[in-house]
């Protein structure tokens, strides 16, 4: 091949039964589920299930799984120790990243095991059941707070919401949260999943693989982009703001964060359930819609109006922010609360990586000079 193509933009990197998108019909199925079914009917520990495995679990081995995913959750003190001493100012997905690939001090596990989700899993197991309990630790200990351990008696939902607020969560509230992780766990080949998929290649470990697509998700273009949504709607202030706001933007070809996204020509399937997810939440709250709400739907119908006809819709990211923003979530953890969800597919992308590896290896076009005659360093000029 002679052709560079930027990005690698529609270039297929490998064969996968993970997941499906239709960017043209906004569809996107994981083992062939639909989206929005799984969102309705199941749970995370289900989705989890199905996308490492294959198929849906039957009700023993969904409670098997869920046991182990409890038992697994705990964090060597040691790990808590390393969290405690990093510096409290520092980015949650920074101390996301070390605390994993910490993890691989304790486990040594080369290419995927036979099962992610028996009881014999190992690192992966662990680093999947670990992830809420690291990211709730670090809000806690940042904060000057007791860390919180994880309690049995919850769900991987609830039990995080446990963690990171000290408090028994509302089933409701829940509920919203355990849809939005199964909203965020997996979605093709992203650029964190290719990473994941490169290491992976690789043989090295688990924690590896997922320390190297944490490291990819914390970039403002792909994970980190649901905190600049709040950032940006904060800079705008009221809906009233929005149509001066976007034509300033647009005039001088600033990005919209929140719309846009490279595989769909229409709204994301994922925005369209986290903006009911958002509506849910404010009638439960009594019906008054939040000004961060307002300005945001008036911000998507501005960007319709100027930039539908070239495909540029709200994108996960766009809605995602504003229900851990209605959550009460800080912003700066939006990107590790990806994280802990979107682990499950970079495991099963990993896994699948590794049944059939071939290391990754691309080659390049090189634009470079050729033939250059050595100058001695006294006679350069």
């Amino acid at each position: 091949m002679t052709t560079y193509v930027p990005g690698l933009e529609g270039i297929p990197a490998t064969r996968s039964s993970v997941s499906f998108i239709d960017g043209e019909k906004g569809v996107l199925a994981y083992r062939g589920y639909p989206i929005a079914v799984l969102a309705e009917n199941s749970s995370f520990e289900e989705t989890a299930w199905l996308l490492l495995e294959g198929r849906l679990p039957v009700k023993q081995e969904l409670t098997e799984f869920s046991d182990h995913l409890r038992e697994h959750r705990h964090l060597e003190p040691p790990i808590l120790k390393m969290i405690d001493s990093l510096p409290r100012a520092g980015h949650p997905m920074k101390m996301l990243q070390t605390a994993v690939a910490g993890l691989g001090m304790f486990y040594d596990e080369h290419g995927a095991p036979k099962s992610v989700v028996g009881s014999n899993g190992g690192e992966s197991l662990k680093i999947l059941a670990c992830m809420p309990t690291m990211v709730a630790a670090w809000e806690s200990i940042r904060n000057g707070r007791k860390f919180i351990a994880p309690h049995a008696k919850f769900s991987f939902a609830e039990n995080f919401l446990y963690m990171f607020t000290g408090h028994e969560p509302d089933p409701a509230l829940a509920k919203i949260f355990d849809t939005c992780l199964i909203l965020h766990a997996e979605h093709t080949i992203n650029a964190s999943t290719f990473a994941a998929l490169v290491t992976g290649s690789t043989l090295a470990s688990s924690d590896s693989v997922i320390s190297a697509a944490i490291g990819t998700l914390s970039g403002p273009l792909h994970g980190g982009a649901n905190q600049n949504v709040l950032e940006m709607l904060n800079e705008i202030g009221s809906p009233e703001k929005v149509k001066p706001w976007l034509d300033n933007k647009l005039a001088n070809k600033e990005i919209i964060w929140g719309f846009g996204h490279r595989e769909y020509n229409v709204k994301d399937p994922r925005a369209t359930i986290l903006q009911g997810l958002v509506e849910k939440l404010t009638k439960s709250k009594g019906g008054e819609i939040s000004p961060l709400f307002e300005t945001a739907m008036a911000l998507e119908i501005a960007v319709e109006e100027r930039l539908a006809e070239k495909g540029v819709y709200a994108n996960v990211d766009f809605y995602s922010g504003i229900l851990y923003a209605e959550m009460g979530f800080p912003v700066d953890q939006f990107t590790s609360i990806f994280a802990v969800s979107r682990t499950v597919g970079w495991l099963a992308h990993w896994a699948e990586q590794c049944a059939n590896n071939r290391i990754f290896r691309p080659t390049q076009l090189y634009v470079g000079e050729v033939d250059c005659q050595y100058v001695p360093l006294e006679k350069r000029k």
